[in-house]
């Protein structure tokens, strides 16, 4: 369990809890409309209460929830302020080295919407900066221990970031294929990368977040080959775990590959016909 959050419990974990354990009722599915296997779900949310004996205590539990629920107002308020200015937000989220801020540094040169970043990191401006050298507004949050922005976070940068005259503002999370999933941040979708030299194998041993994806971008596909990257089998684990997820290929030198990530960007912004 994350010493800071307790985010080893998944979104699914805490709503098939909160039916349960009797601790709480209240439903945290965001799920944008996603259609996951629920026979699959089920059966492996009651493994996971066995496999780890935090779950099983009631105070444990409690405090969980409690976390969760606050991060979920703070999420909303989040949302309601986004589309008070007409903001779509998405939350990109991958493992470290993916290629997050390479996208967003690459992708104002293939469109015309304008876009704000807050960064998130442990330490260190240094992908901010980048950004900012790049003429991108962006704000760096730096978390410390946490292995994930959470709501309340986002909310404090919101200070800093003018929301005026954008279309988009990316939330580029901490570098984590894990904890990011578990906290609504106050973002409309989600962005998950996973890049060539990670391998094909990381979905399935990381479900949680493909599971959450609105769309996948297979990042570095220009290095296809030099790695035992197989695309075929990517997909068909990518579409089993979420049926509904787009899957994108992607590499910041092919011009093709970046216009398909500023059209799904584009017929995915609030409003878009």
């Amino acid at each position: 369990m994350c010493k800071d959050c307790g985010c080893s419990l998944t979104r699914h974990d805490h709503d098939h809890l909160g039916a349960h354990s009797h601790v709480d009722s209240h439903d945290h599915s965001h799920d944008h409309g996603h259609s996951h296997d629920a026979s699959h779900n089920s059966s492996h949310s009651h493994s996971e209460l066995h496999t780890n004996p935090q779950l099983n205590d009631k105070k444990t539990l409690s405090v969980i929830h409690k976390i969760l629920d606050k991060n979920d107002v703070e999420a909303g308020h989040n949302r309601a302020h986004f589309e008070a200015h007409k903001v779509t937000t998405f939350n990109i989220m991958s493992s470290p080295g993916s290629g997050k801020t390479t996208l967003l540094e690459n992708l104002k040169e293939y469109t015309k919407l304008n876009y704000a970043v807050i960064e998130g990191d442990l330490e260190t401006s240094r992908d901010a900066d980048r950004l900012i050298a790049k003429g991108i507004t962006a704000y760096q949050i730096q978390t410390g221990s946490a292995c994930h922005l959470d709501a309340f976070m986002v909310h404090g940068a919101l200070h800093h970031l003018p929301l005026e005259g954008l279309d988009i503002c990316f939330v580029e999370n901490v570098g984590n294929l894990v904890c990011p999933a578990s906290y609504d941040v106050g973002t409309h979708k989600n962005i998950v990368l996973l890049s060539v030299p990670e391998g094909d194998d990381k979905i399935e041993k990381y479900p949680v977040m493909f599971r959450r994806a609105d769309v996948v971008f297979i990042t570095k596909c220009d290095l296809l080959p030099y790695f035992d990257f197989k695309l075929d089998e990517a997909r068909a684990q990518l579409k089993k775990l979420n049926p509904a997820t787009q899957i994108i290929e992607v590499s910041i030198k092919d011009g093709d590959s970046m216009q398909a990530v500023a059209a799904w960007l584009k017929d995915n912004i609030r409003g878009a016909q």
